[in-house]
């Protein structure tokens, strides 16, 4: 009805505009209208609506991280909430989303879309997390910062073997055993990764298994996890922490290495969990520290969140100058949808909603005190 149009319209106007956002605007981040059902989806599913819209074309902006970034720093998405986010944070209450029955999903759905995909976004070494820019003048090098401030802050030697809990595609573990001299071993819930990180370091001390965190129970003398914690759910952030600790001396260092978010919660973003990262959810500073008491002594919290808007910016600008040249199945829905993707955890990161820790921890803590590299 035009009436019920029209208020909609009226609604998202006023939201938009405490956002400083205009409708037709002629700012990078306004709001470009191609469908004018639009407000009202909106209004009806929220985040969702805001996502799923925009693959479908119904709007467009010239800065989409800009856009979104408005929105975020205006709290818009804590106002409008659609049926979907309700039926999600319902589900995470009455089940464990991240259950042994549902953990590969996330490897199917999301990692094994094609390596071609991900070796066109991230640069020379296949790192599907943030590099550290603090003296980086590119991605390759904030990446490969990344990885030697991992190894530094392990004081990693020669000799030692070291744990690597969701290795991705092998690029930290190949960097530790050839740059400090150690073996290890990776393991992973996607199909594809495990095929190309056996492949990336075959003929060295590093063995690639596809295998649950939750089946670990042998020693090694160092661990890490970069990028994976955000697959594990609150529900089993304990029992992956007491994994951590049996596979570790006493005297042994880990480093983790996760998105975090400002707020405990129990479920993700309803267009992130549908599209991206099934069955994923940001831990809280509070929700780490309540897992691993008892466990481990924290020797050293690490933010360094606004490099993964850097990062993110150019994995954008990669895989727009590779989509002509990859599989016609990346359709245009399908590259609207990474974009958003790409987009959205810029306007997180920018607008300081979602952090990026590297947290050290000891299982007795570091006698005389452990001092952390930057």
């Amino acid at each position: 009805m035009p009436g019920a149009d029209s208020r909609a319209r009226r609604r998202i106007e006023a939201l938009l505009g405490e956002a400083g956002v205009r409708i037709g605007g002629n700012r990078d981040w306004d709001l470009q209208v191609h469908d004018e059902h639009l407000y009202a989806r909106l209004l009806a599913q929220g985040s969702l609506g805001l996502g799923e819209s925009y693959m479908d074309g119904w709007w467009d902006a010239r800065s989409l991280d800009g856009l979104l970034c408005q929105l975020m720093q205006a709290r818009l998405d804590q106002r409008v909430h659609g049926l979907a986010e309700i039926g999600d944070a319902l589900l995470a209450r009455l089940s464990n989303r991240q259950s042994r029955g549902r953990s590969g999903e996330v490897g199917r759905r999301h990692y094994d879309l094609g390596n071609d995909l991900y070796a066109a976004m991230l640069g020379r070494r296949l790192v599907y997390s943030c590099g550290y820019w603090r003296e980086a003048d590119g991605l390759d090098a904030a990446q490969e910062a990344k990885l030697d401030l991992v190894c530094r802050k392990l004081e990693l030697r020669p000799g030692m073997r070291v744990l690597d809990i969701g290795c991705g595609w092998g690029e930290a573990l190949k960097y530790a055993v050839e740059r400090y001299g150690v073996s290890g071993v990776g393991v992973t819930i996607s199909q594809a990764q495990a095929d190309y990180a056996s492949r990336l370091c075959a003929g060295l001390p590093v063995q690639i298994r596809l295998q649950d965190y939750r089946d670990l129970r042998e020693p090694f003398d160092a661990a890490f996890s970069i990028g994976m914690f955000e697959h594990v759910g609150v529900r089993n952030y304990r029992g992956y922490f007491e994994v951590v600790r049996r596979c570790l001396p006493d005297q042994a260092l880990f480093l983790l290495h996760t998105i975090g978010g400002n707020i405990s919660s129990n479920h993700t973003d309803p267009w992130i969990a549908r599209y991206i990262f099934p069955n994923s959810m940001l831990p809280s500073a509070a929700q780490v520290a309540r897992a691993s008491e008892g466990l481990f002594v924290v020797e050293d919290w690490h933010n360094f969140g606004s490099d993964y808007d850097r990062t993110l910016q150019a994995w954008r600008a990669n895989i727009e100058a590779a989509w002509d040249r990859l599989d016609p199945r990346y359709d245009e829905r399908f590259r609207r949808m990474w974009r958003f993707y790409l987009s959205a955890s810029m306007a997180a990161f920018r607008s300081r909603r979602t952090q990026l820790w590297q947290v050290v921890m000891s299982p007795r803590g570091v006698p005389g005190g452990y001092v952390a590299p930057r």
